[in-house]
């Protein structure tokens, strides 16, 4: 007879509470404890899948300033045991499809597996992963996905356009870097390389270039290492970098859909109209990640303008908060920005021993701004890139969406209705997007 399930320190109504009112990352560490999904190691999985290979990304183990994007990595179709044998290094059994890799000089990664397909013969496991006691009823490995990486198998510093993040540690530890939304201007965003819903960081926020990007000095890093059977929080629009610690690592997420994405599918309908409309297919650079589909005709990019418009003015009136007033900061009686601490949380949050925040990474960076620091020397030439990063930039979209919406609901000869927020109620039957 299994053993009951240990007693939680928070019920699902307050858990959801909690996430709704947190805005900072958080850890929860004993939320999960008694998951069937935290026996979902690696070699359990392995066992599961059996034949069935998986696509993995590949990267080199070297230490550079720049972020190594999907598009500059190598790509292979493997199985879980393939996998296995490299990380265990196996002399004399090449491990398939990575025989050409040395485990010395790369990582692997099969990451944004989506564990409805992944595991669609096998639908009694989607009840291994239990979102609903976190307050969404319903949700489970269907609306998950699933991270399988070995040691420093990492993702480029990013943030999601859509949602919050729950992110379940299954095998092995990850650390997460993560910065605040208003450190946009400090990340030096791009959308090169392009996908829907993911805005990049220049700066490869580990070993930065700082005469490049002066600016991330004034960022501010905070850092956790997830341990096995700990749940993160990452609230919305919160930048992360993530890398694997150890030889083996198991993930789980599920992003939870906002009442404010409605307004932030405008903008990203905006991005790719822009995107396609500047680049093209024949571009001799890789600026298409390899998660899209392909170049989208200008009719088809404009039709999903106007239907995302059309989706938000339908929702609009249950939004309560401006969103560029979201970015804002305080500021002293001299006009200077005011530091807030992002680790103390809102009133009423009961950090301690069962919510832990991730607290703010002290003295790795100067704080100061470094002005004076940038290089010098002949003007620079301005590219496509250069001009997408300035016309896509988040703050120039936000503007055009509230353009768009006021035109849209023919307000825009008048005082214009505040364009998006984060509001007070997630969407538990939403899919997961990235």
């Amino acid at each position: 007879m299994a053993a009951p399930a240990p007693p939680k320190p928070f019920g699902p109504e307050e858990t959801r509470r909690l996430l709704l009112r947190l805005q900072t990352p958080a850890v929860f560490p004993d939320m999960a404890a008694g998951w069937p999904a935290l026996l979902w190691t690696a070699e359990r999985l392995s066992r599961c899948l059996g034949d069935q290979v998986v696509q993995f990304r590949l990267g080199r183990k070297e230490e550079a300033n720049a972020p190594l994007f999907e598009t500059q990595c190598s790509y292979v179709e493997a199985t879980l045991e393939h996998f296995l044998r490299w990380t265990r290094h196996h002399t004399g059994s090449c491990p398939g499809p990575f025989c050409q890799y040395p485990r010395s000089e790369y990582w692997a990664y099969a990451d944004y597996k989506y564990i409805a397909l992944l595991l669609q013969d096998r639908p009694a496991m989607f009840q291994d992963v239990r979102w609903s006691e976190f307050g969404f009823e319903g949700r489970d490995g269907r609306e998950s996905t699933l991270w399988v990486g070995s040691e420093r198998a990492n993702t480029p510093c990013h943030l999601d356009s859509y949602g919050c993040n729950l992110v379940l540690q299954v095998e092995g530890r990850k650390r997460w870097h993560l910065f605040p939304p208003e450190d946009t201007p400090h990340l030096y965003p791009t959308r090169i390389p392009y996908e829907e819903s993911s805005v990049f960081s220049q700066v490869h926020v580990v070993h930065p270039d700082l005469r490049r990007f002066p600016l991330f000095r004034g960022s501010r890093a905070h850092e956790v290492t997830l341990q096995p059977g700990q749940v993160l929080f990452v609230p919305r629009h919160w930048w992360h970098y993530v890398e694997s610690l150890d030889p083996v690592t198991v993930s789980i997420n599920s992003w939870i859909e906002l009442e404010a994405d409605a307004v932030e599918r405008v903008g990203e309908a905006v991005t790719k109209a822009v995107v396609c409309a500047l680049k093209s297919k024949d571009d001799p650079e890789d600026w298409l990640n390899p998660t899209e589909e392909g170049v989208a005709p200008h009719r088809d990019n404009m039709l999903s303008v106007n239907l995302a418009l059309r989706a938000c003015a339908a929702t609009h009136h249950k939004v309560t908060q401006d969103r560029r007033g979201a970015r804002l900061q305080k500021r002293d009686a001299g006009g200077r920005m005011k530091e807030t601490s992002s680790d103390s949380g809102p009133p009423g949050v009961p950090f301690g021993p069962h919510l832990v925040p991730v607290c703010r990474r002290q003295g790795a960076i100067p704080p100061e701004t470094t002005r004076g620091q940038e290089v010098v020397g002949e003007e620079a030439v301005i590219t496509t890139n250069d001009l997408l990063d300035c016309l896509l930039h988040p703050d120039v979209i936000a503007r055009v969406t509230e353009l768009l919406l006021q035109r849209h609901t023919g307000s825009h000869g008048s005082s214009p209705p505040p364009p998006a927020a984060v509001t007070s109620q997630a969407n538990p039957s939403c899919t997961a997007s990235r």
